[in-house]
């Protein structure tokens, strides 16, 4: 029983650890601030409602499976201390119990990677087309799906709040709205550049081409303040279109929003109004530019300019090979798979796994 023993004392301290990091007792407080909203007796008239209950369901559900176990374990190294030496079948009783709750924590432990200020936000992820043309467009389109797919696969919601169609096919750019719990704690690895090489579609030729896309990834911020002067930015409405100039709306209802002092914008086109794409702008551009105040905190202006990187050659984080062979790897993490179809059908999560353990791994040292 002195193994048993071990693996429960080295679980419960890996549990308060995890307790702790991933502030199990704030999550609580942010669970009894949203049933109080609830109560509210207009609050299904309010927008964002049933969000609001998803992830008030998703806190109780990840709250719950902390509680749990942390229970479990208590309950067990109090057993074991009253077990006698003749209690055989007591004492295989709790090292099955043991097991099961070791196998469980190995599989909650990956949550411990997602203790980041804004990690159990909702994301806001945009894609640009870069170098490579009609190809690059396309290559967008295909990104776009792939996060859509693995967004449904985790049951985010997604919405996609603006978008510039290609010429000939795919899209030049989109925003994206990806609510759920940890949503931006998953994505923020995707942020960079990602490379395709095929055969392209487009060339009768069928030549192999190079495309590239540029991803980014912000957590959607959602307490919009008197910290955005409205005197520092510009409105401009503009009317939104689809392939072959079918219009998207009947009104010139698009909004794009621009901070004047740091030249940060954000553009909504798909909601029904131009009141509501005003306040999704609102709260996008409030999102990137909480970002920029981030990134001045640490840096000066300049190296912030210094590090934008372009969509192009050299700058990936990610490659995409689907002719001559088949695989996808991941340069920051080395992480790789030979099913491209499962990646680009939203199967990322292992690439998101390695990098947050990467991560984590670079912050011990």
């Amino acid at each position: 029983m002195e193994e048993t023993k071990e693996i429960l004392y080295n679980l419960k301290t890996r549990v308060d650890q995890g307790y702790s990091i991933l502030k199990i007792d704030s999550k609580k407080e942010d669970i009894e601030r949203l049933e109080n909203e609830t109560l509210n007796p207009h609050f299904w008239d309010l927008e964002g409602a049933a969000i609001k209950m998803k992830k008030l369901g998703d806190l109780k559900n990840f709250v719950a499976d902390w509680l749990s176990i942390k229970n479990d374990i208590t309950d067990l190294i109090e057993l074991l201390s009253m077990v006698k030496p003749s209690d055989v079948n007591l004492s295989k009783e709790i090292q099955d119990k043991t097991i099961e709750i070791q196998n469980k924590f190995e599989k909650m432990e990956f949550q411990m990677l997602l203790s980041g200020e804004y990690d159990d936000n909702s994301a806001i992820l945009s894609i640009y087309a870069g170098a490579g043309g009609t190809e690059a467009q396309d290559w967008s389109e295909m990104l776009l799906r792939m996060y859509k797919r693995f967004a449904d696969s985790h049951e985010f919601e997604t919405k996609i709040t603006s978008i510039s169609p290609g010429e000939e096919a795919g899209i030049k750019s989109t925003t994206l709205e990806i609510k759920g719990s940890f949503a931006y704690g998953y994505l923020k690895s995707e942020a960079g550049v990602h490379r395709l090489v095929r055969i392209s579609p487009f060339d009768a030729d069928k030549a192999r081409h190079t495309s590239f896309a540029l991803v980014d990834v912000l957590p959607e911020i959602e307490d919009i303040d008197t910290k955005i002067n409205e005197d520092d930015l510009r409105i401009d409405t503009f009317r939104s279109g689809g392939h072959g100039g079918q219009g998207v709306n009947t009104t010139d209802s698009a909004v794009r929003i621009t901070h004047m002092p740091t030249g940060i914008a954000a553009s909504v086109q798909n909601e029904r109004s131009q009141l509501q794409n005003k306040q999704t702008a609102l709260k996008i551009l409030h999102s990137r530019l909480v970002a920029f105040e981030d990134k001045r905190q640490k840096e000066k202006i300049s190296e912030i300019r210094g590090e934008a990187i372009s969509a192009e050659w050299g700058n990936q984080i990610r490659s995409y090979v689907m002719q001559p062979y088949t695989k996808v790897k991941d340069h920051r993490t080395n992480f790789e798979t030979s099913n491209v179809q499962l990646v680009l059908d939203g199967g990322i999560d292992g690439f998101i796994e390695a990098y947050l353990k990467n991560e984590a791994s670079k912050n011990n040292k």
